[in-house]
């Protein structure tokens, strides 16, 4: 079974990401119109958080149940796919 944590820390991240990129929630839905997402600023964010997956995956890798290592692996696969989309 899935650590609740490792879950929370995992979603946080991608969550984190996919704000940056354009996914806007509440808080970013009002820096968006406020101007005040640079697009420089929120890429290199997004960044950041694609590689603390990384890290987490090569840190917990051979140690994380099914779930988790798919949880993760999707998370890492979701971000990178809109770093690289054309327009991102």
């Amino acid at each position: 079974m899935p650590h609740p944590d490792f879950v929370g820390l995992v979603n946080s991240l991608q969550a984190t990401a996919e704000a940056a990129l354009g996914d806007l929630n509440a808080a970013t839905a009002s820096a968006a119109r406020d101007g005040l997402l640079d697009e420089r600023r929120a890429r290199q964010t997004a960044e950041r958080s694609l590689k603390l997956l990384v890290m987490l995956a090569e840190k917990t890798r051979g140690n994380l149940d099914f779930t988790e290592a798919d949880l993760l692996t999707g998370a890492i696969a979701s971000v990178q796919g809109r770093l690289t989309a054309p327009g991102a």
